[in-house]
């Protein structure tokens, strides 16, 4: 919708605002990409994680390398490209959106079964850091040639990036346990600056910036800081704030005139990820893994491509390569016709391969804003008919004692709960307990 809003605000649009300021727009998108990607890691549960960390993390190196390079191989033999300019739009738009799938998932309350949400969460937030480099790499070729020292970037690109990232976490959570301000303000400052050297300190010595700050976000998400509730309440707002920025000014970069002259290849390049790269990339990789084809199939559907492959075309344009091509346009059309069209048949795609619980939500759904360093868990679950406590008072339901009943929601009534109040089907209790999951068993 952003994206619309700046077209209509843009050059070609109907107010008419002039900006083609690709240098601005490069340095607007950078900071914005450090706190989408750093709460993108921030907002992690490793613990959810970890059973498909390893699939998802070959599918955000190793697949992002095999959709890019098919992709860039397709523009060179079908659309004619040079080798080079072809692999650069491969390696551009080669990650998937996170924002795009988790707000398609959250908004039609799709629960995704056999941890396939955590996959593509993993997937999606480690990706963009990838793409990144690649692109990075392929700019140096186009510029330099292939010489020796595009391997020594390579090189630098991820070794800095991770010890870089390791690195700043460890420091960063000492830092923060130990940190004490009378105004608690101030502790959110202390990790916005985190989050901003996280960036800097391995870019300016040649590593991967962006890989950096996703490593230092999870780090930190997943250890025991003091006001974690209140740094998932800023970054929550702050990178939608960020979104809104970036899809904005995206929408008043682009010139819709210049539209007509790309369309074809744009929906070419759509339609052979959609159907070629980004399947073949899933099934040789999750063919390794326990995992059904339906679960293949949606895992593959689910590649979208978003902002973060226009903010990539925004660094080539500002990077002194001068491709024959329209590339930053090529990359738009490409990444909103994903959106659009792959992001619309997402949710019956999901109910037809069977795939979404049959409660249409969250069973049990982490409030990861409420978690602080206390280490209890508020968490909701659903009452079925089949559940024991069904038309029990909260008295006889035999709850463990660690759990507490702090509200259920009834319909549109709620109600603070007592000893006599009676469980009924269709409640949603609001759970409170160190281990919450005993109440589930």
């Amino acid at each position: 919708m952003f994206i619309l809003l700046g077209m209509v605000f843009g050059s070609d649009g109907l107010v008419g605002i002039p900006f083609d300021n690709f240098e601005v727009a490069k340095q607007v998108s950078s900071v914005a990409l450090i706190f989408i990607m750093f709460y993108g890691g921030f907002g992690t549960n490793w613990k959810m994680a970890r059973p498909v960390a390893l699939p998802s993390i070959l599918m955000s190196t190793l697949g992002t390398v095999v959709t890019a390079l098919l992709t860039g191989v397709f523009c060179h033999f079908v659309l004619r490209m040079e080798w080079l300019e072809g692999l650069l739009v491969g390696s551009v738009i080669g990650s998937t959106d996170a924002a795009s799938v988790f707000s398609i998932l959250r908004s039609k309350k799709l629960n995704l079964k056999g941890g396939l949400a955590s996959l593509l969460e993993i997937e999606s937030g480690s990706n963009d850091p990838i793409s990144y480099m690649m692109t990075v790499i392929v700019l140096a070729l186009m510029s330099t040639g292939a010489d020796i020292s595009v391997l020594g970037q390579l090189f630098a690109q991820i070794a800095f990036g991770l010890g870089g990232g390791f690195l700043l976490a460890y420091l960063a959570v000492r830092l923060l346990r130990h940190a004490s301000f009378e105004i608690s303000g101030l502790h959110t400052i202390l990790v916005v600056a985190v989050a901003l050297a996280a960036f800097a300190l391995p870019e300016l010595i040649g590593g991967n910036g962006y890989l950096s700050v996703y490593i230092v976000g999870i780090v930190l998400g997943n250890s025991k800081i003091l006001h974690k509730r209140t740094l998932v309440n800023f970054f929550d707002g702050i990178t939608w704030l960020m979104q809104i920025i970036l899809f904005f000014m995206l929408g008043l970069l682009s010139f819709p005139s210049q539209m007509p002259a790309i369309i074809l290849p744009a929906i070419a390049i759509a339609l052979f990820m959609t159907f070629v790269a980004r399947p073949v990339a899933t099934f040789g990789i999750l063919s390794w893994f326990k995992m059904s084809f339906k679960q293949k199939i949606l895992v593959s559907w689910a590649g979208l491509r978003g902002a973060a492959s226009i903010v990539f075309a925004i660094f080539a344009m500002t990077s002194g390569v001068y491709p024959h091509n329209d590339v930053f346009h090529i990359v738009f059309f490409v990444a909103l016709l994903s959106v659009t069209v792959q992001g619309t048949l997402l949710p019956p795609l999901a109910k037809k391969l069977g795939l979404v619980e049959a409660t249409g939500d969250s069973v049990l759904r982490t409030f990861n804003d409420y978690q602080d360093e206390s280490g209890t868990k508020l968490v909701e679950f659903t009452v079925r008919a089949s559940d024991s406590c069904v038309n029990k008072s909260i008295m006889d339901a035999d709850l463990p004692e660690e759990v507490l009943v702090v509200m259920i929601k009834r319909g549109k009534e709620f109600i603070v709960p007592k000893g006599a109040t009676v469980i009924r089907e269709g409640d949603v209790l609001v759970l409170n307990g160190m281990d919450t999951s005993k109440f589930l068993t």
